[in-house]
């Protein structure tokens, strides 16, 4: 009797045309194929539809797997798909980049245009032009997607200079999520092809260790040009990132309620920052006679901030200032956040400042929470 349940098994079928059969359920199969003598043989899954009709799909060949893994993998994966097709779930070939395209048209309705074109261009730049992008959703396979990803990790960035593990999570990011929503709108059964290939890499981004204390970030802002000077004592006064900052317009400021407005963070989710007097009063220069819909910090020439255009004068300031080289824009951010956890102000609130979850802000800084608690102790000892 043929059984493709197991290696030994599998090895004395004879190649056909025809797959062998498992039954897994009424109605349902699983089907092995070898044409020849020499492949590795390919998975199939057999089922009725509605109409009693029989439909097939073809599942792969888990090549990448051990022989003894693959029986295994083979079953979940038609499990997978079976319960996808009674869910409701679409048999229609759909592309990568088809869900890409899903993907760019959701981030647009929840967060606007802003935030799509960014993952536009990501897309456009790593995947569109990738052999990733033209391979069916059914069809995608674990080796497709290390493929790609090895592709994007050896392609130098835009600066010329080798990803590092940092870089190379965050381009991956949109990806991953654009497969995670085409599983959810049920265009594919598994996430199996992706769920291990782009899995981040741990402590790719470490602590940042690099501190300036207020008399340190004032001397670096005194270094700079009048129009980086008022972009970098922003950043020094709210803990956002740069790229937040630089695309934050007027009408995000409400100078009645002393009220900034920021929702097209990294983190993705809107919220409001109640400013004290005097950084409000900054705010308010910035938006002096100008429309809602203008930049609230630009270059001198009425151009828009970015990290091309920063890096060269932040760097210049800080050799100027006499501060350590690595001196980043986001070395303010980074100081600014350290100096709120030391005053202790609680970690959900420092979070919500900085537009990151209280996860970040424990594995980053929460070491720093140790002195503070030491303080309270003492505050409440018994001599």
């Amino acid at each position: 009797m043929a059984t493709i349940n197991t290696v030994a098994g599998r090895d004395k079928l004879k190649p056909r045309r025809e797959p062998y059969w498992l039954k897994l359920s009424a109605g349902n199969y699983l089907g092995f194929r070898r044409q020849s003598a020499s492949s590795a043989g390919t998975w199939v899954t057999r089922w009725r539809d509605d109409t009693g009709g029989q439909k097939y799909r073809a599942l792969g060949s888990f090549d990448e797997l051990p022989p003894s893994a693959r029986f295994d993998a083979a079953t979940r994966a038609a499990h997978d798909w079976l319960q996808h097709v009674n869910a409701g779930g679409r048999a229609t070939k759909a592309t990568v980049q088809t869900a890409c395209e899903q993907y760019i048209d959701r981030i647009a309705r929840e967060k606007g245009e802003d935030a799509a074109a960014d993952v536009r261009r990501r897309f456009k730049q790593y995947v569109y032009e990738q052999p990733i992008a033209r391979v069916s959703l059914e069809k995608l396979s674990p080796s497709h997607v290390q493929t790609w990803r090895n592709h994007l990790q050896d392609t130098p960035t835009a600066r010329g200079v080798r990803r590092t593990a940092s870089t190379l999570n965050r381009d991956m990011t949109c990806l991953r999520a654009a497969l995670n929503l085409a599983k959810d709108d049920r265009l594919v059964a598994s996430d199996m092809a992706w769920s291990t290939k782009l899995r981040p890499l741990r402590d790719a981004d470490g602590r940042r260790t690099l501190y300036l204390d207020r008399v340190q970030r004032q001397s670096l802002i005194d270094h700079m040009d009048a129009d980086l000077a008022e972009f970098a004592r922003a950043m020094s006064n709210v803990p956002l990132r740069p790229g937040a900052l630089a695309s934050l317009t007027v009408g995000r400021y409400d100078a009645r309620l002393r009220a900034l407005h920021v929702g097209s963070d990294k983190a993705g989710a809107e919220r409001s920052i109640v400013l004290p007097a005097t950084t409000a009063a900054q705010f308010e220069r910035a938006t002096a006679n100008k429309l809602p819909g203008a930049l609230l910090f630009t270059r001198g020439d009425g151009e828009p901030w970015d990290k091309d255009k920063w890096k060269g004068p932040v760097k210049a300031a800080a050799a100027a200032a006499d501060l350590p080289a690595e001196t980043t824009l986001y070395t303010l951010r980074h100081s600014v956040i350290t100096d709120l956890v030391v005053a202790g102000v609680d970690l959900f609130t420092v979070a919500k400042l900085a537009g990151t979850s209280v996860r970040m802000i424990e594995e980053h800084y929460g070491h720093l929470r140790s002195d503070v608690t030491a303080t309270a102790l003492e505050k409440v000892a018994l001599t």
